[in-house]
């Protein structure tokens, strides 16, 4: 365990390792120390030595030159008395001990096996002369003390061979040897009390080097390293960043700094990462369409929330079993094309909702790689077209049941091009009404329909009007037929385009015309005397001028010139009259080429007044003009609308007649026309002082065969001629009292806002 926490704790290892080579080096320095100073006390103690027995061999010299025993021995014992010596020995060659302070040692032999022999005797020859530390040895006494003892060899002088009373000869080198044993126990002593005092200092060097290096580490270093890591655990933990601080401009000052400016910039891009982990999340549990994510084994892994909406949760389950109840993999499969090639892929399918609900949906598979670029899933993606499938086959039925009726409507209905007039579509009653095939017909103008010579002047009322109340087109043989035209704005496949429906209503037409044709003949008749009478007037005249003529040619009388020009302007006059009469006559008589053209109110009223002047001149019937100028043009045919006029005229002078016949003396016989705008529309008035109009029969006025007239004076139909007239054209006709016993007869047609 604690192994463990060593290997795992900086700290440790630092104080560890700094401790140990800390100890080591101050323990080497302080043994340095001891070896050296106990080097220099035992060098100094084998000089001092090797100088005591220097003088000690200077203190015999003269002794033994005298070979005074007594003074060898007292110079041995006072030298001796010094309190570190302990032992002075004089050897012989042969190695017995003929001096000592020691009287007991003296004779004694020995061994120069010895250690104190056998420096020099392990040599052969015997060198007579060895170094200092050679001739050293540490002595061990039985009292536990240590002692340094010197062998000094004594040397062969000039005064020892050569002389009377010594024997010695002259070939020798060595005489023999001086042992010198002084105790060590202060120079011990003192070596202990350094090396104590070493070691101690050593200790406390060691102790105060550790622990200042221990707490400025742990100050500046472990503290602050602690604080980064605690900072760092936290923030690992809890994500929460807080700064270090650190009072310090050193590197670990520095790393603080880096550390906060690295935690900062960490804690901003985890927090931007997080809040767009957020928003991708989000973005894939809220987006629109049905996303999941298949994994190798087609099991999905990852889904989101419209995908369980619709499918319910996965469970583990695999995408064929969820997505279409299916119990194996679909034939065709998007999911596997994109595992097989690692591409996208797109497609159609259908399947069934987790309540049992028929959904269709648009599938794109992407691949979804690991980092060494293999496939591992497949993300789907898909969007449910249900809806639009529905609408498609709504729209499907609906477009059936558009072109059921479309086809089925008994008018014609065409689709055109608002700017050029092209038919884009028919219905199959206009190939029935105007026996073009659809075919042939789409493609074609719409002005085409119209007689060649009209065409041009419908070009700006389809454009701009609601509706042509009446207009002549042809049929692919050439035939002329009537129809009333609705036209209304529409959107035709992104073109701007108009919806004319063409009303067929050749037939009734026709047989309007043909009832009008014949009120025309009636109305000529009932005019006939009229028109006899305004006939024989210019006749009259031309028969009194051709008789005049005649009785000056027979007489061969001559003619003045200004007399015959009177006459010939007279002739030229009256002529012009009766062809006018005849003209208007036949005019009127004529049927209608139902062609709808801007048409001047006022210049009908006074054509059907002109045409029907004569009657009312014979019945002493005053006419009241009150025409407005400048009145905007209406659409309409002005024979028609002269018709309209010449009725109403015709039902005045009756009732005028019926009311004063036989009151002479009172009549007041007058009729008003007046003309005037209202407003968007056109109107016209013609009053009259006749009967009236009683108010029970006023709203049968109109009605076919209705009269008020007696039995074979009228047939009933002039009023009603004339409604269908004006409502042919869009407009209104009106009765209601004027004046005393009087009637008014009101026209009004919308003004012509869209004009030829």
């Amino acid at each position: 365990m604690l192994l463990k926490k060593y290997k795992e704790s900086l700290i440790a290892k630092m104080i560890l390792s700094g401790g140990v080579t800390l100890l080591l080096c101050v323990f080497l320095w302080a043994g340095f120390n001891v070896y050296y100073f106990k080097r220099n006390v035992v060098s100094g103690v084998m000089s001092d030595i090797d100088m005591v027995s220097d003088t000690i061999m200077l203190a015999l010299h003269y002794a033994m030159m005298l070979d005074s025993e007594d003074d060898i021995k007292q110079n041995i014992n006072n030298i001796s008395r010094q309190e570190e010596i302990r032992n002075i020995r004089v050897y012989n060659k042969q190695g017995r001990i003929v001096f000592s302070n020691e009287p007991e040692e003296v004779d004694t032999i020995i061994d120069h096996h010895s250690p104190a022999c056998w420096t020099c005797h392990q040599y052969s020859p015997t060198p007579p002369v060895m170094p200092l530390t050679k001739r050293t040895r540490i002595i061990e006494g039985k009292d536990g003390a240590q002692y340094m003892a010197i062998m000094t060899p004594i040397p062969n002088s000039e005064g020892c061979s050569p002389g009377p009373c010594h024997v010695h000869n002259k070939d020798e080198q060595i005489l023999g040897l001086l042992d010198v044993t002084v105790a060590m126990g202060e120079k011990n002593a003192m070596i202990a009390t350094f090396e104590r005092a070493n070691l101690t200092s050593s200790v406390l060097v060691f102790l105060a080097t550790f622990a200042s290096l221990f707490l400025f580490t742990y100050r500046f270093i472990f503290r602050p390293i602690r604080k980064v890591i605690g900072a760092t655990r936290e923030y690992g933990a809890t994500e929460h960043f807080a700064e270090i601080d650190l009072e310090q401009d050193d590197e670990i000052g520095t790393l603080g700094r880096a550390f906060n400016g690295m935690a900062r910039r960490i804690s901003e891009n985890h927090r931007a990462l997080r809040e767009q982990r957020e928003e991708f999340r989000n973005l894939f549990d809220n987006v629109p369409c049905l996303v999941s994510v298949v994994d190798a084994d087609y099991r999905v892994i990852r889904h989101n929330s419209a995908y369980e909406s619709h499918f319910g949760t996965p469970r583990g389950k695999r995408c064929w079993q969820i997505n279409k109840g299916r119990l194996e993999k679909c034939e065709i499969c998007p999911v596997d094309r994109t595992f097989a090639d690692g591409r996208s892929h797109i497609s159609e399918e259908s399947g069934m909702s987790k309540d049992g609900r028929p959904i269709h949906w648009i599938v794109y598979t992407s691949p979804v790689r690991d980092q060494e670029g293999k496939v591992v899933a497949a993300m789907e993606m898909m969007v449910d077209i249900t809806w639009r499938k529905e609408l498609e086959q709504r729209l499907a039925l609906s477009e059936h049941r558009y072109h059921a009726i479309f086809d089925s409507i008994p008018s014609a209905v065409f689709v055109l091009d608002r700017e050029t007039l092209e038919i884009l579509n028919c219905n199959e009653s206009a190939r029935d009404i105007y026996g073009w095939e659809r075919e042939d017909l789409q493609g074609r103008s719409f002005l085409t329909l119209f007689r060649p010579e009209e065409a041009d002047d419908w070009a700006g009322p389809i454009r701009t009007c609601p509706e042509i109340e009446l207009c002549t087109q042809v049929t692919q043989s050439g035939e002329p037929i009537f129809v009333f035209v609705r036209i209304s704005p529409a959107d035709f496949d992104k073109r701007d385009a108009l919806i004319a429906v063409c009303t067929d209503v050749t037939r009734k037409v026709v047989a309007e015309q043909q009832v009008i044709q014949a009120s025309k003949m009636s109305t000529l008749g009932e005019m006939s005397t009229g028109v006899a009478h305004e006939l024989n007037q210019p006749l009259t005249i031309l028969q009194a001028i051709s008789n005049l003529l005649t009785r000056k040619v027979r007489r061969k009388a001559p003619i003045e010139p200004e007399i015959l020009e009177e006459m010939a302007e007279g002739i030229s006059t009256h002529v012009n009259r009766a062809s006018k009469i005849i003209e208007h006559m036949r005019e009127f008589g004529r049927k209608s080429d139902m062609k709808t053209m801007p048409v001047d109110i006022n210049g009908v009223l006074r054509r059907g007044f002109e045409f029907f002047s004569q009657q009312l001149s014979v019945h002493n019937i005053e006419v009241i003009w009150d025409l407005k100028g400048g009145l905007p043009m209406v659409m309409a045919d002005s024979n028609r609308l002269e018709q309209v006029v010449v009725n109403l005229l015709l039902n005045a002078r009756d009732a005028i007649e019926e009311r004063w016949t036989g009151k002479n003396g009172d009549a007041d016989k007058r009729i008003h026309i007046r003309s005037f705008a209202e407003g968007e529309r056109v109107c016209f008035r013609i009053c009259d002082t006749g009967t009236g109009i009683p108010t029970a029969i006023r709203d049968r006025l109109f009605e076919p065969f209705f009269t008020t007239k007696n039995v074979g004076k009228g047939t009933g139909l002039g009023l009603s001629i004339s409604y269908g007239i004006v409502t042919d054209y869009g407009g209104d006709i009106t009765a209601r009292a004027w004046e005393p016993g009087g009637a008014c007869f009101e026209v009004s047609f919308p003004r012509a806002a869209c004009e030829l």
